[in-house]
């Protein structure tokens, strides 16, 4: 690992360096979870659109725990990084990777046995959506431990500014996934199971690129057993910002869980619009989370090697990035509502519907790039209580009161009105956070380790 982009590369050069490609990787990451719903949506049947709708929290589930060990070792290995720690590196990447294989192998076994009242709990109704939902979501929970470490490897990988690496790696999932979907939907005519397994293949070959990158090219990551079992610090660092990363991703999964719940009582139509605009929605989100995420390795870096003025320049530069990013993209989906819709259902009552919704979802986005690049900036700098207040306020004490509130008032429009709320809410909450500490922390003072960090 070359530290000329952490230490001496323009700022701007170095942001476009290392969030390019995760940014790029995102767009493939788009794609590839739009492809399941493109596909599906043009067999024209609300109820396999509404099953891969329901079985989607599954997915939100396993990426929370890859988060664990993908984003809370990853800033932990970035601050490593930045105090020349690299036998704690190895450790670090080593125990990630073989406790993300041995949760994954949990959710699977468990996942399995309770499959059935799982996805009732999620809405799945017999006789309509809970056969589609079950052959989807027993394909998706098998692969539980290469779908958790394809997510989980990337993090780390990037973390060590291998971004392209990361992005590789995304790519190749996402391509083969969008390759083999109309393969295994249409001409193999396995429908909604289909769409699944070229999803947890896509993801298999993903994992084999990341290892032989492990293997063969890392200069300081490794996956040996050797160094597989942390100390009580190193365990301390990688959960003090994995887990407020992971419950992010729980309570995104729970409000799914009643959203969907919530929407699935006003029929297949309601349900199928807002997992329509969900997925459009998911370009200006994941492109946004792309670029600040690919600047986290730098914040850490830079935070950890008391170099606060550059830190300042990438925190500034990035902001003014992300804003404009999602200016753009708030006018031409909100503009363009009704063909963005019609792309992945025709059905006129669907994009008639899914138009509305989806203007409404458009309205936090231009402030989403500031939630984002502050919530990353907590997670590189190791502030693990402000990076949890973040992660239980958009999907968690501000968004479930709000969602309940807003479907009581408004009906099924109230339940897609939730969410600009609460994110708007989170975005003040984290900019003044973010404000307080900056001021609070004298400029030459900072912890000689990054274990010592403290929020």
């Amino acid at each position: 690992m070359k530290t000329d982009v952490f230490e001496t590369m323009s700022v701007p050069k170095a942001v476009a360096k290392l969030a390019l490609p995760t940014v790029l990787g995102m767009l493939v990451q788009i794609i590839y979870n739009m492809a399941d719903t493109v596909y599906i949506g043009w067999l024209n049947d609300e109820n396999q659109m509404a099953a891969v709708t329901l079985a989607m929290p599954f997915f939100t589930f396993l990426m929370a725990l890859a988060s664990i060990f993908g984003i809370g070792g990853g800033s932990y290995i970035s601050r490593l990084l930045g105090v020349k720690d690299y036998k704690r590196v190895k450790k670090t990447s080593s125990f990630s990777f073989y406790a993300c294989i041995a949760l994954g192998l949990i959710c699977t076994g468990a996942g399995l046995l309770f499959m059935e009242p799982i996805l009732t709990l999620l809405g799945a109704k017999q006789g309509t959506t809970m056969g589609y939902a079950y052959d989807y979501s027993f394909w998706v929970l098998l692969g539980s431990p290469i779908v958790m470490l394809s997510f989980s490897l990337g993090q780390i990988v990037r973390a060590e500014g291998a971004s392209g690496i990361s992005m590789i790696g995304m790519t190749i999932g996402g391509v083969l996934n969008i390759v083999l979907d109309p393969i295994m939907i249409f001409a193999m005519h396995m429908g909604v199971v289909g769409a699944a397994i070229a999803t947890v293949l896509g993801n298999v070959f993903a994992v084999l690129f990341y290892l032989w990158y492990l293997l063969f090219r890392s200069k300081h990551l490794t996956i040996s057993p050797k160094y597989m079992i942390p100390d009580s610090h190193e365990l301390k660092n990688i959960l003090m910002i994995g887990i407020p990363a992971s419950l992010n991703s729980m309570l995104m999964c729970i409000s799914n869980i009643i959203q969907n719940n919530l929407a699935a009582g006003y029929g297949a139509v309601e349900l199928s619009s807002i997992g329509v605009i969900l997925k459009v929605n998911m370009f200006p989100v994941f492109i946004l989370i792309g670029l600040c995420q690919g600047v986290q390795p730098l914040i850490g870096y830079n935070y950890s090697a008391n170099n606060r003025k550059r830190l300042s320049s990438v925190m500034k530069f990035t902001g003014v990035v992300a804003t404009i990013v999602a200016i753009l993209f708030t006018i031409v989906i909100f503009f363009g509502s009704d063909y963005f819709v019609s792309l992945i259902m025709s059905k006129p009552e669907i994009v008639e519907l899914g138009s509305r919704y989806l203007k409404y979802i458009m309205l936090s986005v231009p402030f989403l790039g500031l939630l984002f690049l502050l919530t990353n900036a907590f997670q590189g700098m190791g502030k693990s209580i402000p990076a949890m207040v973040l992660s239980i306020s958009r999907q968690g004490f501000v968004f479930i009161p709000v969602i309940f509130a807003a479907n009581a008032l408004f009906g099924c429009d109230g339940i897609v009105f939730a969410q600009p709320i609460a994110d708007i809410v989170s975005v003040i909450m984290s900019a003044i956070m973010f404000f307080v500490i900056w001021k609070k922390e004298h400029p030459h003072h900072h912890p000689e380790t990054p274990e010592k960090a403290e929020a």
